[in-house]
């Protein structure tokens, strides 16, 4: 059903007011009695429940940052049946991000092309929410994902992650340095080991007893990937995040002039199936079996998130797929785990 309606009606609409517009339909369903109802139907089962980070994960399947950049959604995305939200990328300093537009649809490929540009209301709004939902929604396991503040020089970026990490790290399950975006211009940058390595020290410091991960680019060579998980075993970090969006065109079946059209930004969505799956094991041959690895890009199908469970990820995140299957997406996982036989007595 849902896929008809979005090729039908969805599609037509600019995907940035299609976001918004789901957005409030989510957020809605976190208010009771909408979320009661929607409870009723998602609620994963207890046998998914995962312990990872020192918490406890009612599902292995949750939401990528990128999806809730505010933090205005976690109710609604909780109620809907994902096991925890990661919300931002969030910023110290507020910023709108690149100009419009800026968000473009794949639709023969199932993807999407973002150069969003870390576009959020900032660390302080971030905290307030946060906070509010702490009182609200305690037992929701929410990560907050940092980057870069645009107006921010790349030699002062530590100062910045500091500062968002001192406001939000009390408030978040978990923490993640986003450095791989390849929207905000320098940051990709500062994954080489020799300059990301202070970073996360001077962070994990601030972040105090918040689980501390990072979130690596797919388009790095295998090696310098383990070398980044490498270090982040050595610096202490809980995890790595493999991986964000990339900035390859590769194998996609939409017309060439439609991509070329879409302009420079991140890709995610199916295309990134295989890459994710190599970039997981990569990370996962160079880090001990019980350090946290969220693997993340081209996640559709439960076939796909058990194929990375299978494949060693601790936990699985996804986002783009939501916008072609629908609302449903967390429960269609959940469901699918189960009759696979991912639960756990």
């Amino acid at each position: 059903m849902y896929p008809l309606l979005f090729r039908a009606v969805l599609s037509r609409f600019d995907p940035e007011f299609a976001h918004h517009a789901g957005m409030a339909v989510i957020r809605a369903l976190g208010v009771p009695p909408f979320s009661w109802a929607t409870r009723a139907l998602t609620r994963p089962d207890p046998t998914l429940r995962v312990e990872a980070l020192g918490l406890t994960f009612p599902s292995p399947f949750g939401v990528a940052a990128g999806f809730d950049k505010n933090a205005v959604g976690v109710r609604g995305l909780a109620a809907l049946g994902f096991g925890h939200v990661e919300v931002g990328t969030v910023t110290a300093i507020p910023q709108d991000g690149n100009p419009k537009p800026r968000l473009f649809r794949l639709v023969a490929d199932r993807a999407v092309i973002n150069r969003m540009g870390f576009n959020n209301a900032g660390a302080d709004a971030a905290a307030r929410r946060l906070a509010r939902l702490r009182r609200g929604a305690p037992d929701t396991v929410i990560g907050v994902n940092i980057g870069k503040s645009r107006v921010v020089e790349v030699e002062d970026a530590t100062a910045d992650y500091v500062a968002s990490a001192t406001r939000l790290a009390p408030l978040a399950d978990y923490l993640a340095v986003n450095v791989s975006s390849p929207n905000t211009p320098g940051l990709r940058g500062l994954q080489a080991v020799e300059t990301l390595a202070p970073l996360l020290r001077a962070v994990r410091e601030a972040a105090g007893s918040a689980p501390l991960l990072v979130k690596i680019a797919p388009d790095l060579p295998d090696e310098e990937i383990a070398a980044i998980a490498r270090m982040a075993v050595e610096e202490g970090l809980a995890g790595i995040i493999a991986h964000n969006t990339t900035i390859s065109r590769d194998g996609l079946l939409t017309d060439p002039a439609t991509v070329e059209a879409a302009g420079a930004g991140g890709l995610s969505g199916a295309p990134l199936k295989q890459r994710s799956l190599d970039v997981l094991r990569v990370v996962r041959d160079a880090v001990p079996e019980d350090f946290c690895v969220i693997a993340v890009g081209g996640v559709e199908t439960p076939e796909d998130v058990q194929e990375r469970l299978d494949a060693g990820a601790t936990l699985v995140q996804g986002y783009t797929a939501f916008l072609y299957r629908g609302p449903f997406w967390g429960r269609e996982i959940n469901r699918g785990l189960v009759r696979r036989g991912t639960g756990r007595a």
